[in-house]
């Protein structure tokens, strides 16, 4: 037999019925935990309901079932009718947010500090809305200015993004005709010449210090936005040669912080 509508319309009265009359109870009131545990499995239906919407997106369905089960925990143990919203308004975005924190933390294949995951997030945002406004890639200072913060940290969240996804080292890169498929695990190893760059590094940071602000962008616009001087010219208002200047000052202030080893 079909369910009618009046019976639909029993059960969500129901169901909102056993929150209602949880939430009047005081915390030590001894039925309390039955209306919760019954509460719970009353509305599960509606959190499996939201995880469906986020299944396909590289996370099992089973997992997605069990945030969402936490976040309906969470809204059943939160809810206050006195604050005027109806249990559902209150619990759908409660699960809501529980899925979506689930995939910003477990989209991570390196874990790497929460701040680093939210720039990376706003710089994607940015990208989007510049990209439609300016009608042209934004560079590393239009993305800065429009979030409001400092080139810098829009470089090291670009850098943080590198850990979102992580390749298997069993995919494979080619084929060779002679050992078959070569797979990237295979192609890993060998001497690492980026350790005769430590140094450099090292001495990079505290030498960009002692530069001004005007010759810190040029060197962060030109080597790290991968800007022409031409461009450079535009966003400083001045003539391309006069950033060919001050771009040559400063490198050579740089050589001359890092010592006669540093280039």
């Amino acid at each position: 037999m079909h369910t009618s509508v009046s019976e639909f319309a029993d059960q969500d009265r129901h169901r909102v019925a056993l929150v209602d009359t949880m939430a009047a109870l005081p915390a030590d009131h001894p039925s309390r935990p039955v209306l919760r545990d019954e509460a719970i499995e009353a509305w599960l239906p509606m959190a499996k309901r939201l995880a469906r919407r986020y299944s396909g997106r590289g996370e099992s369905l089973d997992d997605l079932v069990q945030t969402a089960m936490v976040g309906l925990i969470k809204a059943v143990d939160r809810y206050d009718p006195d604050f005027g919203s109806d249990f559902v308004g209150f619990a759908v975005p409660t699960i809501l947010g529980e899925i979506r924190r689930h995939f910003r933390d477990r989209g991570w294949a390196i874990r790497v500090p929460r701040r680093l995951q939210e720039m990376r997030l706003a710089i994607n945002d940015a990208q989007s809305v510049l990209m439609h406004t300016l009608g042209r890639p934004p560079t590393i200072a239009d993305i800065a200015a429009h979030l409001r913060v400092g080139e810098e940290e829009v470089l090291e969240g670009l850098e943080g993004a590198r850990a979102y996804r992580a390749t298997s080292l069993s995919a494979p890169v080619r084929a060779d005709a002679a050992q078959g498929t070569v797979e990237l695990g295979e192609t890993l190893g060998g001497e690492d010449h980026g350790y005769e760059l430590t140094e450099l590094h090292l001495a990079l940071r505290p030498a960009l210090a002692r530069l001004t602000e005007r010759e810190r962008r040029i060197v962060t616009l030109r080597f790290y936005g991968n800007q022409t001087q031409s461009q450079i010219a535009e966003q400083l208002g001045v003539s391309q040669m006069h950033v060919s200047r001050l771009l040559t000052a400063a490198l050579a202030k740089l050589r001359k912080h890092m010592g006669p080893d540093g280039y």
